[in-house]
């Protein structure tokens, strides 16, 4: 068995077998110019999905994830206050988004006859060969290696998707991000690729023992990025937009798109929503103190400025440096005289003591 990447015409995925990093394909291209309407001999794959035959479904999904980010009770934040269920909705939407991207692609997915959706029971083992495989050596010259899933491990990763088509006897180990820019400079990208790939080496083994025996001779690896950015396949980065490759079916790319679109109005309307309460309490908590400061028969604390003149503030400020009071920076005391020396105790914190 051997490991390679290979350069493919046009319509086909980038290939890499089993090992480790060579399974991050060379080339670089986009979905194309090209109409889901167009005459067959034009489309790029042999499978088609058109939105109107899966927007129910996808519908349905979004009514889901929209629903999952509603129900949250958010914990009581002295800081953010009656902004509190604004913020919990934005952390939610990030988590949804991601599961909805997943369970959209398994949707999808089944355009192609060819291809297995695995999404549960997806823990696999972090086997320490092939990490060490994986971090101290070139990763093409582990072409050809395949370890046994149930050596000695480091924990485990655990991809979003696995997809397999068993035609060409091709798995695919997938994480979808809804957006890679969170990730910037840091090293929390390598280290995900570090544990794709190792999982990768020890995913045909995994696959035959805990999968019916399901056999591949290909793994390849993907990071997708939900907000398309642009890819580089040669170190595993793919846009959303290019999915299309991925599972071989055309329209993949365009119904993801419209899910996205579809569930950023959502989104936006149930942020709205909020911004709107939240706003209307506090309109109402600031009405309330005004009515109180009238009553009590005093203005409002000004918000640019003292309500007192200069001169006031003045007379004020001498009637305090008289009475010895406030006056930081005057003493009574000879200054000839020399001050006692004060012991001064220093070291960690503690609770005071209870006499």
């Amino acid at each position: 068995m051997t490991t390679h990447t290979l350069s493919t015409p046009a319509g086909e995925v980038l290939r890499s077998t089993v090992a480790a990093a060579s399974m991050f394909s060379h080339g670089s291209f986009g979905i194309g110019a090209y109409s889901i309407g167009e005459p067959a001999v034009l489309r790029r794959h042999p499978h088609i999905v058109r939105f109107a035959e899966v927007e129910a479904d996808l519908d349905l999904l979004i009514d889901r994830a929209i629903a999952a980010i509603a129900d949250g009770e958010p914990v009581e934040d002295d800081i953010l206050g009656h902004y509190i269920h604004i913020a919990s909705l934005v952390r939610a939407v990030s988590f949804r988004e991601g599961k909805l991207l997943e369970q959209a692609v398994e949707r999808l997915a089944k355009a192609n006859p060819n291809i297995t959706v695995l999404t549960q029971s997806l823990k696999l083992p972090l086997v320490k060969a092939a990490l060490e495989a994986v971090s101290g050596n070139d990763w093409q010259s582990l072409d050809g290696v395949k370890l046994d899933c149930e050596a000695p491990a480091k924990g485990s990763y655990t991809p979003d998707l696995i997809l397999v088509n068993r035609a060409r006897h091709t798995a695919y180990i997938l994480d979808l991000k809804r957006s890679l820019a969170s990730y910037g400079d840091t090293s929390r990208l390598e280290e995900l690729k570090l544990k794709m790939m190792a999982s990768a080496m020890v995913l045909p083994d995994w696959l035959y023992k805990n999968q019916k025996r399901l056999m591949v001779d290909t793994v390849e690896v993907a990071i997708v990025d939900g907000a398309s950015r642009p890819s580089d396949h040669a170190t595993g980065i793919w846009a959303l937009s290019e999915i299309d490759d991925l599972l071989e079916i055309d329209g993949v790319a365009a119904c993801m798109a419209e899910l996205r679109l579809r569930f950023g109005r959502r989104v936006q309307q149930l942020l709205e929503a909020e911004a709107r309460k939240a706003l209307g309490v506090v309109a109402v908590a600031v009405s309330d103190a005004a009515a109180t400061s009238t009553v009590l028969g005093r203005p409002l604390i000004a918000p640019n400025g003292p309500a007192r003149t200069y001169e006031e503030e003045r007379a004020l400020a001498t009637d305090e440096d008289d009475d010895g009071r406030y006056n930081l920076g005057r003493f009574d005391d000879d200054p000839d005289e020399e001050p006692e020396p004060v012991r001064i105790r220093v070291g960690f914190a503690r609770r005071p003591r209870r006499h």
